[in-house]
């Protein structure tokens, strides 16, 4: 056919790209699967031996009083829409007097402060912090705040706090929190208890991918960080740390010209917060429990429904996560840690050779296109090549399944396959996110200054009448 001539240096083209990108593919995806297995495999193991099971707490000893006084450091900017609902909450389901309840707001943010005095009342558990600074700073600015305020109050009433522990102004927690917190401070500096994104029926797809990815993470990858004794990276919601172990650190930061123990400059200060314990001789501690009704205690809260919003947030995790902890943490001598620190920054890698894959997909169409219409050429794959090709299929099935029991076993079986065909809505939100993340990592270079980048909140989880977690 003529036009089949004259097409024909497109598609030698793409016939080259194509035999390119499917090797790019295979092998890396390769690469990635046998990461992935390699944490299912751990887990199995751990799950067999009864080493990966929860813990149980009586609702006796979710509301006895704690064995020491805690800090509970919440950061709001722009929150005027759920803080007060989440101090409010707290402070009825929280039946312990000792902790203090520090609320870190602005000058310049009169309808947060004003929430967050009306969801505290009259409650002596509740210091609301106003910063002397304009709005917003950083995160990790406006903890260090709070964190000065604590130690002025220590000061000024002569008892010293046994932890502190990290929210943010969405969350929803569980009644067990503190005394599960507090029973483990006895021989940990630092515990990290899961994170439950609740179920958002007006965005099962954005909203909801994120039941399956953290569902995953805090039920597998962690319980298997923790029993391999790496370091657990802290998620600045629902952790604890010991007073001592945040003094050592906040002295560290101190050397270093910052006033306090979160790095202000850092975009995800909580992530290496957690490492840092670690790197001081602490330990460190991720706890899955059931209370007495047989509910997950964890945290519940309303993640990103809208591409935009998720990609901002995923765009920050990454940004901080791969691009500064490696400027900033560099790498572990064990194994462990090494191997974790590998998959906690693989973020843009997985970025890019998602995208390339699609890219694939795109060539893939046309040239199939093309062969629908009368051009009969086909790639030539080799032996090699098609045997990683079974591979990434097969590893994508594995990958599928225990997405889904994952997410079942939590949430139900509905969800369980909606995780499922969620899978490509992660992975355009992954990619879409490694790119930017990569653009802002550059302007950082360049000098632009880190702001606190967060994503407003509209919907409070306390809302909802009643938990749904799973039982089991």
């Amino acid at each position: 056919m003529d036009w089949i001539e004259a097409v024909r240096p497109v598609i030698t083209i793409l016939q080259l790209s194509e035999r390119e990108l499917l090797l790019f593919a295979a092998f890396w995806f390769l690469i990635g699967a046998m990461d992935d297995v390699a944490v299912d495999l751990c887990w199995i193991w751990l799950r067999l031996t009864k080493r990966a099971c929860a813990g149980f707490i009586s609702r006796e000893a979710a509301e006895a009083p704690l064995t020491g006084r805690a800090a509970v450091f919440i950061a709001a900017w722009q929150e005027e829409q759920v803080i007060g609902h989440t101090i409010h909450h707290a402070l009825s389901v929280w039946k312990q007097d000792e902790f203090i309840l520090y609320v870190g707001c602005y000058r310049n943010d009169p309808a947060t402060i004003s929430a967050a005095m009306a969801g505290a009342g009259s409650d002596p558990r509740v210091r609301v912090v106003i910063h002397h600074k304009a709005g917003p700073t950083t995160k990790a600015d406006c903890l260090n705040r709070l964190y000065t305020a604590l130690c002025d109050d220590e000061r000024r009433y002569g008892y010293r706090f046994k932890s502190i522990v990290l929210h943010d102004s969405e969350d929803m927690v569980h009644p067990a929190e503190l005394a599960v917190i507090d029973g483990a401070m006895t021989d940990a500096e630092f515990v990290q208890l899961p994170v439950w994104p609740e179920p958002q029926p007006r965005s099962p797809w954005v909203g909801g991918h994120y039941s399956d990815e953290f569902t995953e993470s805090h039920a597998k990858s962690l319980v298997v960080r923790n029993a391999l004794g790496a370091a657990i990276p802290a998620a600045g919601v629902a952790c604890g740390f010991s007073r001592d172990i945040i003094a050592r650190i906040a002295g560290l930061r101190h050397a270093e010209g910052v006033p306090g123990p979160f790095a202000s400059d850092c975009l995800t200060e909580d992530y290496e917060l957690g490492v840092l314990v670690r790197r001081e001789g602490g330990r460190s501690r991720f706890l899955r429990a059931r209370d007495a009704d047989g509910q997950l205690v964890a945290t519940r809260a309303y993640f990103p429904s809208r591409l935009e919003d998720a990609v901002r947030q995923k765009t920050r995790w990454i940004h901080g996560i791969a691009f500064q902890g490696w400027d900033r943490l560099g790498w572990d001598q064990g194994f462990a840690d090494f191997w974790m620190a590998l998959r906690d920054r693989r973020g843009p890698l997985t970025a890019f050779v998602l995208g390339m894959g699609y890219v694939l997909l795109v060539v893939e169409g046309v040239l199939g296109i093309f062969r629908l219409v009368g051009w009969n050429s086909q790639v030539a794959i080799s032996p090699s090549l098609r045997i990683m090709l079974l591979l990434c299929f097969a590893s994508f099935l594995w990958r599928a399944i225990v997405r889904f029991v994952f997410t079942a076993r939590e949430y139900g079986m509905t969800e369980g396959l909606r995780a499922v065909l969620r899978i490509p809505v992660s992975n355009i939100i992954t990619i879409m996110a490694g790119r930017r993340a990569l653009v802002r990592y550059i302007k950082t270079l360049r000098g632009e200054a880190i702001t606190w980048d967060k994503t407003r909140h509209d919907v409070h989880p306390a809302h909802v009448s009643s938990p749904t977690g799973s039982t089991r």
